[in-house]
């Protein structure tokens, strides 16, 4: 029987980016294997559900100078000394290219790598470009297909790969649409308590600094000192290190009526189901799943002038896209769609007849060519 390897560090990007091209490969009767630092507690339904997922815990780190990552690489090439895989997909920054590095020491057939977002973009820092860059140049010359989600990214990956052909852009991860458009959903309002004429803006994002939550909660504070008798919620949707520092900003300025800290949330579409806009104010993305989802939801967004977003919100079409740090700006978008109910209408149709290209069935059509390409070969 063929066999297929899903690398990725964290196991929680296999689980919310990756299931359905598991199950591409299982339904084509290959053996599917994962590596990833497993959270079984976190995941246990699901990988007893999925009994033909052969799971391997790699004791990644995020960091690539954790101490970790030679027992990381280790674990990877005993992994692949015991296999001969068809073909291996690597994924996140740390599992890409230990994962490549493993493949090409133990002499693998195929080797594809998903950028997810590179570390190195326009107006990252000179310390990124140094590290990852030349980290991402190295490594291409043990890839086989380059592939990105969005217009920088493929610019940049152009420039890795010796051959051009094998570089490629698909429309992100996909969204099931139909899941996103289910009439079936949690009442969130009344969960959390939140009235019919309140304006909801959600916030799905892990709590790390890429994130740049304080970007949205000083623009809150802003349009509450503007305009006190705004009835609005926003609800934080995610988890992460940064949640008891946020929890302190938002004690401090006086928001804990006004911004709801859900924690982590598996039913992150009755979340948006229960908003009238999305925010994502994060410094830099690939191709934002959480944005995708929400134009399935018909929502306007509000989003950051950087890459992956501006991919994806077309500015004063289907959202308002603000620079980056300018919480002036944000809390003119909040103010604009909160008063404009045409408007929102407008950016809500736009959303979704726009998100249509991103749906997991084309990407699923997308990547299947490029899984052909190189299984035929």
């Amino acid at each position: 029987m063929k066999k297929v390897l899903f690398v990725a560090a964290p196991q929680s990007h296999i689980m919310n980016f990756h299931l359905p091209f598991l199950k591409y490969f299982h339904d084509k009767n290959y053996e599917v294997f994962v590596a990833t630092k497993l959270d079984r507690e976190k995941y246990k339904k699901e990988m007893q559900r999925d009994t033909w997922v052969k799971w391997n815990d790699i004791d990644f780190s995020r960091s690539p100078f954790s101490s970790k990552s030679l027992k990381a690489y280790k674990q990877l090439k005993e992994l692949m000394k015991e296999h001969q895989f068809d073909l291996i997909h690597v994924h996140t920054p740390m599992g890409g290219f230990l994962g490549r590095l493993a493949a090409k020491n133990t002499k693998q057939k195929v080797v594809l790598y998903t950028a997810h977002g590179f570390h190195f973009f326009q107006g990252a820092s000179k310390v990124n470009w140094a590290l990852y860059y030349n980290a991402e140049k190295l490594a291409a010359k043990w890839t086989d297909g380059l592939i990105t989600m969005n217009e920088e990214d493929y610019s940049n990956a152009l420039k890795l790969m010796k051959n051009r052909d094998n570089v490629f852009k698909v429309n992100g991860v996909g969204v099931d649409l139909s899941k996103s458009c289910a009439e079936q959903y949690n009442d969130v309002r009344a969960e959390l308590g939140i009235g019919k004429d309140d304006f909801v803006i959600s916030v799905v994002a892990e709590f790390i600094p890429r994130k740049n939550h304080i970007q949205i909660i000083d623009a809150i504070d802003l349009v509450k000192k503007r305009n006190p008798n705004y009835k609005i919620k926003v609800l934080m949707a995610g988890d992460g290190d940064l949640i008891p520092q946020i929890k302190d900003i938002i004690s401090t300025k006086e928001l804990k009526d006004d911004i709801l800290l859900l924690g982590f949330r598996k039913d992150v579409i009755s979340v948006l189901k229960a908003s009238d806009a999305l925010a994502l104010t994060s410094k830099q993305e690939g191709l934002p799943k959480n944005v995708m989802e929400a134009m399935a939801c018909k929502l306007p967004i509000i989003t950051t002038d950087v890459r992956g977003n501006r991919d994806l919100v077309d500015n004063m079409k289907n959202g308002i896209v603000v620079p980056l740090y300018d919480v002036e700006a944000t809390a003119n978008a909040i103010e604009k769609l909160y008063n404009n109910d045409k408007l929102r209408k407008e950016f809500s149709k736009c959303s979704y007849e726009k998100v249509q290209n991103y749906s997991i069935d084309n990407v699923l059509i997308e990547m299947d060519k490029i899984y052909t390409k190189f299984l035929e070969v």
